[in-house]
Formats: C-alpha cells, sequence, structure tokens
C-alpha cells in the first residue's frame, strides 16, 4: 500500500504513517535489548560490558549505510510528490547501486581491521576477547542490514510503513527466541547472542524479495542504465545525510571510550542505561523521520501551508510525549536497570540510575532534534543536520574528555555532556529556521 501524505489532516496523516514506524523499531529495540537481557542475567557483568561496547559500535557501522539508505529515501519521497515515476526510478537503481558497494568496504575492512578498532576503543582486558568473539560473528549481518534498510526506506518515502514493520517483527520474535536457544539452551555464550542477531537481520531482509516482486514498477527498466544525473542527486542527499548519522554516532562512540576508561563496573551500568535510554525516546526519533518523510513529499507537492502546520502539529506532539517519558525514566530508572542487571550489582545499579536521571530529565532536547534533523533533510539541506549534529556531539565529546578526568566530577561529566549538547543544537536549528524559513519553503539556495 502506498500512502499520500500530501492530502488530509496533517495530525492524522502524520501519527497514522509514523505509528508503524514507532512500533517497528520498538520491536527492533527489543531484540537488542533480548541481547543485553540475557547477556546480563545469564553471562555475567563482563559479557554485558563487552555485548554493549560492541552495540555502539556496530549503532556506528550501520549509521553509515542507515544515513546513506535515509538520504535516498528523500529522494525517493520528493519524486513521488512530484509524480515522477520516471526519476524515481532511476534513483533507486543508482541509489542501490551506491550503497551496495559501499557495503561491500565497509564489510571487508572492518573484517581486517577489528584488533585496531577494539584497541582504539580502550576496552578492558577483562572484556576485549568477549566483545572481539561478539563482533566477529555479528560483523556477518551487516550485508543484511543494507539490504532491510534500504527497502524499507524505499516503501516508506511511499507511504508504506506497515510492510517493513511486519518484517521487523518477525525477526524481533525470532531473535529473542534464538537468543534463548543459542545463550541458555547450547551455550554458546556471547557468540550464540551474535548469532541470533545475524540470522535475525537476514530474516529481516527478505523485504528485499517481497518489494520487487510486490512493485514490479519500481525496478528499472530493462537496459536503463546508471545515469550520473541520478547518481549525483543520490549522492548530494546520501552522503550528507550519512555524514550526519556517522558524526552523531562516532561521537557515541568516542565516549563510549572514555566511558570504558573507567571500568567493567560503568562499562555495563553505561550498556543497560543506554538501552533504556535508546527505548525511551525511540519513538520521537521515529515520529522526526516519518515527519521527514512527510515534509519530503509535501515540498514535492509544493504544498508550503501544509509543511508549516506540520511543523508546529510534530513539535507539539513531541514535547508532550517527550515529557511524559521523561517522568517515567526519572521516577522508575531503579526498576528499569534491574531488568538487565541483578539485585547484587549494586555498584553497576547505582551508576545506571545516575545516568539515567540526567539523561532522561532532558529528552525534550533530543525530539526537537531529531525534528530538526528530519525538516532539514526532507527540504534537501543535510548539510544543516551536519551542522547541527557537529555542535551537538562535538560539545558532548569535547566535554567528556574535558570534564571526565576532574576528580571531583569523573563520570558525571560524561553523562552532563549529553544534554547539553542536544540544547545548544537546537538553538542553532531552530534559530536558522526562523530567519530563513520563507527560503527554506520556496527551495531558494540559502546556504
Amino acid at each position: 500500500m502506498q500512502r499520500d501524505l500530501t492530502a488530509g489532516s496533517v495530525t492524522g496523516t502524520m501519527l497514522r504513517f509514523a505509528a508503524p514506524m514507532i512500533a517497528g523499531n520498538l520491536l527492533q529495540q527489543l531484540y537488542n535489548i533480548a541481547d543485553t537481557l540475557i547477556v546480563g542475567q545469564f553471562l555475567g557483568s563482563n559479557a554485558l560490558g563487552a555485548v554493549g561496547s560492541a552495540f555502539t559500535l556496530m549503532t556506528f557501522l550501520t549509521s553509515i549505510l542507515l544515513g546513506l539508505c535515509m538520504g535516498s529515501g528523500t529522494v525517493f519521497a520528493i519524486r513521488f510528490g512530484q509524480r515522477d515515476m520516471e526519476g524515481l526510478r532511476e534513483g533507486i537503481a543508482a541509489a542501490f547501486a551506491l550503497i551496495a558497494g559501499i557495503t561491500v568496504v565497509l564489510n571487508i575492512a572492518v573484517f581486517v581491521l577489528i584488533d585496531p578498532i577494539l584497541r582504539f576503543l580502550r576496552v578492558h582486558p577483562l572484556v576485549y576477547g568477549l566483545m572481539r568473539d561478539y563482533l566477529y560473528v555479528i560483523f556477518f549481518g551487516i550485508a543484511f542490514t543494507f539490504l532491510y534498510n534500504f527497502f524499507a526506506c524505499l516503501l516508506r518515502s511511499l507511504g508504506n510503513s506497515a510492510v517493513p514493520l511486519a518484517f521487523l517483527a518477525f525477526s524481533a520474535l525470532l531473535n529473542i527466541g534464538l537468543d534463548l536457544w543459542f545463550v541458555l539452551g547450547l551455550q554458546w555464550g556471547v557468540k550464540g547472542a551474535a548469532a541470533a542477531t545475524v540470522i535475525a537481520q537476514g530474516a529481516a531482509a527478505a523485504i528485499t524479495v517481497y518489494t520487487l516482486l510486490r512493485f514490479p514498477h519500481l525496478r528499472p527498466r530493462r537496459g536503463a542504465g546508471l545515469r550520473l544525473s541520478a547518481m549525483g542527486e543520490i549522492g548530494r542527499h546520501s552522503v550528507l545525510t550519512c555524514v550526519q548519522q556517522s558524526v552523531m554516532n562516532f561521537g557515541i562512540l568516542l565516549v563510549q571510550g572514555v566511558v570504558n576508561s573507567f571500568g567493567p563496573a560503568v562499562m555495563a551500568a553505561f550498556a543497560a542505561a543506554v538501552k533504556i535510554d535508546a527505548f525511551a525516546y525511540m519513538p520521537v526519533q521515529d515520529f522526526g523521520n516519518a515527519f521527514s518523510t512527510f515534509v519530503a513529499q509535501n515540498y514535492g507537492a509544493g504544498q508550503h501551508r501544509r509543511i508549516r502546520t506540520g511543523i508546529r502539529q510534530a513539535a507539539a506532539l513531541s514535547m508532550a510525549f517527550s515529557a511524559l517519558v521523561s517522568a517515567v525514566v526519572f521516577a522508575f530508572a531503579r526498576p528499569l536497570m534491574g531488568i538487565f542487571v541483578q539485585a547484587n550489582e549494586t555498584e553497576i545499579l547505582d551508576i545506571g540510575v545516575e545516568y539515567l536521571h540526567i539523561e532522561g530529565a532532558f529528552y525534550c532536547g533530543i525530539a526537537l532534534l531529531f525534528l530538526l534533523y528530519g525538516l532539514y533533510r526532507a527540504l534537501e539541506r543535510p548539510g544543516m543536520s551536519v551542522v547541527l549534529t557537529v555542535i551537538s556531539l562535538g560539545t558532548r565529546v569535547a566535554l567528556a574528555y574535558a570534564l571526565s578526568p576532574i576528580p571531583a566530577v569523573g563520570v558525571l561529566g560524561v553523562w552532563w555532556a549529553v544534554p547539553i549538547g542536544w540544547f545548544l543544537a537546537d538553538l542553532v536549528g531552530v534559530g536558522y529556521f526562523l530567519l530563513r524559513r520563507t527560503a527554506l519553503l520556496s527551495g531558494s539556495q540559502v546556504e
């Protein structure tokens, strides 16, 4: 099913389109959490730290591919809004060729550089071997990650967010079942948790077959080559969105290095708390991506008034949801940490609660930032999203490295750096839009 986002109630249209995306990524978080929960409860705190740190690295690596897919999806949505089906087919072919090539290079590179990467992250000796074992298996799933995200972004750009949800739901359930079997039943340890994830990713990648069979009109015409103009357009949008996603996650990876320097207890607490964090604000992240597709289709159709209405209503919805989630996470920080960490690990629990009390109070900052990322991507200004990411993550990394060595501050400096970075980027993003909104909506080159 394709959904035209340029007609109908603005709020209702955005929510109906966003709901499957939110549900899908909550399920994705569930199978990430399944690894963490099962590993933390049954394999111990060192294994928990290893899987948590590996997750941060994998998030960075896959963000390169996700950014390319999201940037391409913006082009697809604009072409769909313009009803330019030939341009849409050309864009799909160009994007697939570009991202598939990058995926192959990336996959080879991580296998070759696995040990230098672990040394760069300052992984503790007690965790090093476990993390290496986990990563060596998980790297086999990178191609599956590309295929799922490419075709999911394609379908969402056409207004179809339900089918990606269906494939992800099956994948999540499969991952949880295999986690229990491989880790508890077969006693494969962290390698079992990684293998379960890779197999589940392969199941999600079956969306490729579905899309090619169900939507034959999206396939390139027989004999059609790759036009340089189509490749250039995809490159402009995709590379900058890729840079934005990569900078964001590389900054998080650098922060992971600081966290690792505090030892296994802080690593384990951070691994568990970040899962709660991500689960808590994942809905506003996905709403920001849905909002981006809404804006892109309406931008292609020239519906500027509808975009303005959408901006106001999306901001109100995101702020209200974030306030509610912040209250829940702040109030129930210790029970939430207890899901992942055994009750006798009091030091880990205390560190995680401290983290959640700081981050959980400020989810409105990241919610607004996700909307700004989506807005500038849809208005063909992905460079502005890069600027906001550099401000947010640059502040976070700089403060983390500057404050954490101070004995009186320590790891608290790492925790407080996060919301400070969010709010600085929000100020710049909102200010820029207010100053340039007429030119941005009209498509004038203002950068």
